[in-house]
This record gives structure tokens, sequence and C-alpha cells, in this order.
């Protein structure tokens, strides 16, 4: 039996749970706690840091996921914020300056629909009573009713549901609970339904898999993922490394490398920002993206005919295929362009472009900036030096 902490105690169980749950895309680097309680700091897209409330509304589950901290049958600390309780603490630490924004998730006890309800009168409480219009993110729970979807849609800033995993096979393996006929899909059907009306709110929605324990590969992951880009409106994915859990089936079972996280982002960059398709990225044998250089490079060495590209001339879908350069490199390029010709190595230096990483895939008008600083190194099949 487990003694019920005070209103601040619980805020800190309750935010030390949250940290499983991944941010939203408004947050673009990774969240960092702020001391031990549940404010993080997180890097907001224009560069600036800003403080986050990041809770649940319940640690109480009911499910038995075999990855999580909080299933049924595991022996922790158990507690609960009541809705006005919630939207009271964050009001008070707003006023005091401490956070900005808030991501609420929550455990599904009693069942889904209980425990999303709760969320949803937290937020509109937050809204209406305390006149909060800023960032809220809030987490849809497997089993809500699509009329909470449409009603999370209204109140909040970005909705997520996290699938854990890319095919229903491997959901099973990690949260049966979650692997019911059409339960996956009907929710994602209604998050692209909203989309396609303009009922999301304008941070979308995005999805969190937990990669390693139940055996998909990379290509599994990337594939669903572009599906869900193309298809069903999905903002952003996370991919978290899976760690293991004391107290549940998972716990021997290995953690997932940093570097198959690192990559798995990497890729899924090239399909948000780069223009890549699924099938366009580079998998070994076993559909695992290769752990020797990041996926852009993997391809860029995989079509020796595509390079150099003469960055004085070519358009942006080829300049953004070489390694080094990104979108916001391309957009000063092609301005650059516009307002005269690029020369030399040193014009592109004063375009703040990565020379020394584009070096060998790319001419200016036709010249060579230098020689290519991996061309030692082959890579599916390569000749050293091609």
């Amino acid at each position: 039996m487990h003694a019920s902490p005070d209103l601040e105690g619980r805020l800190d169980l309750l935010g030390a749970g949250a940290r499983f749950e991944c941010l939203g895309p408004l947050y673009r680097g990774g969240p960092e706690p702020l001391q031990a309680g549940p404010v993080y700091w997180a890097t907001a897209q224009g560069g600036r840091s800003v403080p986050l409330l990041k809770v649940m509304m319940s640690n109480r589950c009911n499910r038995g996921c075999t990855f999580c901290a909080f299933r049924a049958s595991r022996d922790l600390p158990r507690t609960s914020l009541e809705p006005h309780e919630l939207a009271a603490a964050f009001d008070a630490m707003r006023r005091r300056g401490l956070v900005e924004g808030l991501f609420l998730s929550s455990g599904m006890e009693p069942d889904p629909v209980t425990a999303m309800s709760r969320m949803l009168d937290a937020t509109a409480i937050l809204r209406t009573r305390h006149g909060f219009r800023g960032y809220v993110h809030l987490k849809v729970l497997p089993g809500a009713e699509r009329a909470q979807v449409e009603e999370a849609a209204r109140l909040a800033s970005r909705l997520s549901f996290n699938l854990e995993a890319p095919t229903a096979e491997h959901r099973f393996a990690l949260a049966p609970a979650k692997s019911g006929p059409g339960l996956v899909r009907g929710h994602i059907e209604d998050l692209a339904r909203l989309a396609a009306r303009g009922g999301l709110p304008g941070s979308g929605w995005t999805t969190q898999y937990v990669v390693g324990p139940a055996g998909e590969t990379d290509r599994d992951l990337l594939s669903t993922t572009a599906t869900l880009y193309r298809r069903f409106s999905l903002r952003r994915a996370y991919y978290s490394r899976f760690e293991p859990v004391p107290g549940t089936p998972l716990e021997a079972a290995p953690p997932t490398a940093t570097l198959r996280q690192r990559r798995l982002y990497e890729a899924d960059t090239l399909l948000r920002e780069y223009g890549f398709e699924a099938a366009e990225i580079p998998f070994e044998d076993g559909g695992s993206l290769p752990g020797e250089v990041d996926p852009k490079e993997a391809w860029a060495r995989a079509h020796p005919e595509r390079f150099p590209v003469d960055v004085a001339t070519a358009d942006a879908r080829d300049l953004l295929r070489v390694p080094g350069l990104g979108p916001v490199g391309v957009r000063r390029l092609l301005r650059a362009r516009r307002e005269g010709a690029l020369r030399s190595g040193e014009d592109l230096a004063a375009l703040k472009v990565q020379v020394a990483r584009c070096a060998g895939w790319i001419t200016v008008g036709g010249r060579a900036v230098g020689p290519r600083p991996d061309a030692q190194i082959p890579l599916f099949g390569e000749s050293p030096g091609a």
C-alpha cells in the first residue's frame, strides 16, 4: 500500500511518469527536465527554450502493455489529479513564469472514455475559467469516442495518438489491448478526416513508436510512417528508444541502440523535408538502416550517377539530395543565384554552406570545390573513389 502524496508530490510523480511520452513538433529539441519536477525545458521552432508542464492526468491503468512502466500488474505508487486541480496548478505555475505550455497524457482507468473525459475537462477549465490561450498537447487515448477526439481537436494546439509499433502483428507484442480490429485504424481515419476538413489544430497530430522490442525493422517503421504522412495527414513521428523497465515482461530484453534511433530520425527527416519517397530510403539486408553513415549520404553513395551536382544551375530537388545541404542552405543558394552568380567555394562559405561536407558532391559552375572526404569508404558495393 502506498500513501497518497499531496498535490506537489502528485505533480512530481505524474510528471516523472510523463517522461515516457515524446513532445510534439512545436518543440524540436529533446526535452530536458528542469530539476526533478514535472517542468521540462524544450526548444521551440524559433530556437527559444521554453518551459513546459509535461504531466499525466493519472498513472492508474488497467492495461497490460508489455513495455510500460504503468501496466496494471506493476507495483508502484499510483495517483491522479482532478481536472480542476491540474488546471489550477498549471495556471499558478504559468502566472509565476514557470511554464508556458502543457503536455497532457493519462493512464486508462477505469476505461479510456472516462480517462479521456477527465483530460478534456481539465483542458476546458484551463481554456475557459483560467483564460489560457497558449500551447496544449493532448494525447488521444485508444478507445476514446469519436466525439471526444473532435473535442480534443477543438481544445488543443496539438494531438498525438501513439501507434507503439508499425504493424498490427508488432503492436500485439507490445500492446495487446491496442490491437483490436479497427481500433488503431479508426482513430487514424478520424484524425485524417478532421485534418481534411480543417478540424485539426494548427499543429496537427503526431505519433510515437517504441523501437526495438517487437522485432520490427527500420523498413517496417519508415514504410508505415511514410503512408501516414502521405495519406493520413501525420505531422510528425517520434521514435522512442526502448529501455527495459523492471517488473514488466520485457525487463530482460536488451535496450535499443541510440544509433538506431538517430538513424530513424535522420531517415524520417528525408521523408518530411527532403522530398524522398519511402522506396528511396537505403536499407541493408534485413531492413536496417546503414550504421556507417547517415541515410542521405548512403543514398548519395549508392547513386554516383546523380553527382556531382552543380549548385549554380541545379533545381531545388537535386540540391536537396546533396549530403551537407539542407532546406535552409538550399533556400540561401537559390536566393543568391537570383541576386547574382555563384562562382566559387568562397561564395558558398559566405552563405554558411558546409563546403567541406559537400565537397566532392558538388561543383560551382562546373568547377570542383574539393575531393569527397569519404571517397575511400565503399558502401553498397560502390568501388572506392566512385
